[in-house]
């Protein structure tokens, strides 16, 4: 399946009748509020436990299904844009997750929020890759780069005030509002749409791979299902093996199927590149370790340490905030160098910031985290940069678009895992723990969400050394991708910092 050139308009022409910097006010809407629930979520989770009874299980669901959902509907996603509207798909997907939004804070049980959390995910895959193509099909190509530039800033602005956000809402107001805040963008991003954006030309590509979709899909969350389930189940029982081989089994059956169709959702080919393979590697390793550890720091901020959520918040800032900048170095140096040191040297940096933090214990001072948490920013500022110009700039022209689609769901599927295998990590630790004191069973929730238990410090000490070993397993994965790096990749073209740019966006837009 080819991606279609999207011809961008000249300064004099539609460009100027279409309105492109308004038409980049409208979709910035989009952005921000998935950008902001990509964050929000990891503070606010411990008083959704709290408040609904959540388990820790649960808990990883809550972020994993909207991460799933994400990566699987994101490709499908981008083609049905092209083939039915790029302007209507984004409105469609900005009211869905207005709907979602809304419907996750009414909820009331876990099991809703879970359902509607997906249903969020599927929303933001409808309208992340449009917003990127409505871009592409409004701008001059000379003032593109610069718009995707805002586009950028516009996500990672989001993200970084993510944590604080959550944290003063919760705390004034309840989680619920993490969720409210989006309906007011969500409602000025669509009549903005609806006064200002023109709608794209439709493009017709072949017909949509859906087994292939239906086999991804299952394989993904079964993969994921049984990594969760294996706190409960135990990793060696046979419902957890079981699922691990349908994961397996699924995964073997879409190779088979995107083998033989005519138009597949990710075609094969596209993996004869060494450059593509890694750079998708250093994605899964890059949010594996961000995502994953994020969700347990908050729990150890929050629950072990006793911080409210606006403190948590502020302390998560400066890993938050140092993924502005970052990135654009990142870039700079990608085109300078080449991808495949910077790769490299990005995963060494967010190596070198997890086993550092893999130090922190319940009496550590805050100072020690702070140095922690700048090598992990600027360790995942110059991976994913250099990692997108690896698998996008190392596709070939025809595939590129797919390669995008590629890379988002790398990002979700690294995420999503790693929440799952990390948390994992923790729970194998506290239960013994909990064994030992002779505490009810259930109360292995609580410790694998860090919460203090007086009078058991060895529980307590459970969670914090789970969470130790978590990050060292995390610093593992990214300095073993580094390596694979310098390995795999001989030689990889660098390309100028406006195309590193904009192979990154793409990605992270899951542009077809």
């Amino acid at each position: 399946m080819t991606s279609p050139t999207t011809t961008l308009p000249t300064e004099t022409g539609t460009a100027r009748s279409a309105r492109p910097w308004l038409t980049l006010i409208s979709v910035a809407f989009g952005l921000f509020v998935v950008g902001l629930d990509s964050t929000v979520v990891h503070i606010a989770n411990p008083a959704i436990q709290a408040d609904l009874g959540a388990t820790f299980g649960e808990l990883q669901w809550i972020i994993n299904s909207y991460l799933l959902a994400l990566a699987v509907c994101l490709i499908p996603a981008g083609k049905l844009g092209d083939r039915y509207g790029r302007k209507r798909m984004y409105m469609l997907g900005l009211a869905l997750f207005g709907v979602t939004s809304v419907a996750i804070g009414l909820a009331g049980s876990t099991t809703g929020v879970l359902v509607f959390r997906a249903l969020q995910g599927v929303s933001a895959a409808m309208l992340m890759p449009q917003t990127l193509a409505l871009l592409r099909a409004t701008f001059p190509r000379e003032k593109f780069g610069m718009a995707v530039g805002i586009w950028g800033g516009v996500s990672s602005v989001a993200i970084a005030g993510g944590p604080l956000v959550s944290g003063l809402l919760v705390g004034s107001l309840g989680w619920e509002w993490v969720f409210y805040i989006n309906v007011p963008f969500a409602i000025a991003g669509i009549v903005m749409t609806a006064l200002i954006v023109r709608e794209t030309p439709v493009e017709d590509q072949g017909r949509l791979d859906w087994g292939g979709v239906l086999l991804l899909a299952g394989s993904l969350f079964a993969l994921v299902f049984a990594v969760v389930q294996a706190q409960v189940w135990g990793w060696s029982s046979l419902p957890t093996i079981g699922v691990f081989l349908l994961a397996a089994v699924l995964l073997g059956l879409f190779v088979l199927v995107e083998s033989r169709v005519a138009s597949p959702l990710i075609p094969l080919s596209l993996f004869r590149s060494a450059a593509v393979s890694v750079g998708g590697a250093v994605f899964v390793a890059n949010f594996f370790a961000i995502l994953g550890v994020t969700f347990l720091i908050t729990l150890f901020f929050m629950n072990t340490l006793g911080n409210t959520t606006a403190q948590a918040g502020i302390m998560m800032l400066p890993l938050s905030l140092l993924s502005i900048p970052s990135a654009p170095i990142g870039a700079a140096l990608t085109a300078k160098f080449g991808p495949r040191p910077i790769a490299a040297l990005g995963m060494g940096l967010m190596a070198s910031g997890l086993a550092l933090f893999a130090f922190v214990d319940a009496s550590s001072p805050y100072g020690l985290m702070v140095p922690a948490f700048v090598l992990i920013a600027f360790g995942s500022g110059f991976s994913i940069p250099s990692a997108a110009d690896l698998l996008v700039g190392g596709a070939p022209v025809s595939l590129a678009g797919v390669a995008s689609g590629l890379q988002t769901t790398c990002i979700q599927l690294g995420g999503a895992i790693g929440t799952a295998v990390l948390s994992a990590i923790v729970a194998a630790q506290v239960a013994p723990a909990i064994a030992a004191a002779h505490l009810p069973a259930g109360a292995v929730d609580a410790a694998a969400a860090g919460v203090v238990f007086t009078g058991f410090p060895a529980v307590n000490a459970a969670f914090v050394a789970g969470m130790q070993i978590g990050l060292w397993v995390a610093a593992a994965f990214c300095a073993v991708v580094a390596v694979l790096v310098l390995g795999a990749v001989r030689r990889a073209p660098g390309h100028d910092v406006d195309t590193v740019l904009e192979e990154t966006v793409q990605g992270e837009a899951g542009r077809r």
